[in-house]
């Protein structure tokens, strides 16, 4: 059974001096190919260095790049000069993550838009997928995504909590939904039970985001309290729950989604 992580934060500082490690955890537990997310500039350009250093071959490990919405308020000409540069490199396979957070505003909206709609424009002119980030600005994401559609390969929104407007929303749409460790907490994820089963498999994928969203159904719990992708059959295992599909049938529709989306190679 072979899985494939969509989002790792493995730039993370809690994984300085672990990268292998966590690799190797993660090859154990049968996760074969992550997608390294860039949050920023500077982030994307580390996650690409990452997946060259550990991957040279380019066949487990590839990367993101892209603005987060909340460094929207730092984009400008050369961000975009120098995220267009990344997207040329042979193990970058998506742009993002961006998008809009109306959650926290760490940035303003206007720049958040602004920000985001330029990088839907590298997306559609580097033939790239988009990743995608969106709390509490589904309407606004889908207003402003909505004239890039037919012009992107396709868009995935990542780490998906909201409601199932938003789910219908974004199914409308073609849109990929991303699913984390959200569903395994019993807090504030147990919506997600009833709407996953709703994706249609081709439109679902799986994630980590690691180091965060440690699924809270783990047991033994790692004492150091941080997610890593050797933790996402956790979120296989609750997905295929609800679901109601075994989990072999989901590593196998979700990777095979996760391939296709993002263009990895096949693996023996």
């Amino acid at each position: 059974m072979q899985l494939i992580d969509i989002g790792v934060n493995l730039t993370n500082p809690c994984y300085d001096g672990q990268h292998e490690a966590v690799i190797e955890r993660a090859r154990g537990a049968g996760v074969v190919q992550m997608v390294l997310t860039g949050t920023s500039v500077e982030g994307s350009e580390q996650a690409l260095a990452l997946a060259q250093r550990h991957d040279p071959a380019a066949q487990r490990l590839f990367s993101t790049a892209g603005v987060h919405p909340h460094d929207a308020a730092q984009w400008n000409t050369a961000s975009e000069r120098q995220l267009a540069a990344l997207l040329d490199q042979r193990q970058v396979v998506a742009v993002g993550e961006c998008g809009l957070d109306f959650n926290r505003d760490f940035s303003p909206r206007p720049a958040q838009e602004a920000a985001f709609e330029a990088q839907l424009a590298l997306a559609v002119e580097h033939r790239l997928p988009v990743f995608i980030h969106e709390r509490e600005a589904h309407p606004r994401l889908l207003a402003i995504l909505k004239p890039f559609r037919d012009r992107l390969p396709a868009a995935v929104v990542h780490c998906f909590t909201g409601e199932r407007q938003a789910l219908f929303g974004y199914l409308d749409l073609d849109l990929h939904i991303g699913i984390t460790g959200w569903i395994c907490d019993e807090r504030r994820g147990t919506h997600l039970h009833e709407l996953v089963g709703n994706i249609r498999p081709g439109r679902l994928m799986l994630e980590t985001d690691a180091p965060y969203l440690l699924p809270r159904t783990l047991r033994p719990k790692p004492k150091s309290r941080h997610n890593e992708p050797a933790f996402l059959p956790e979120v296989l295992r609750e997905v295929a729950r609800h679901r109601g599909e075994t989990e072999q049938q989901l590593a196998a529709h979700s990777s095979a989604c996760a391939r296709a989306f993002f263009g990895l190679p096949a693996l023996d």
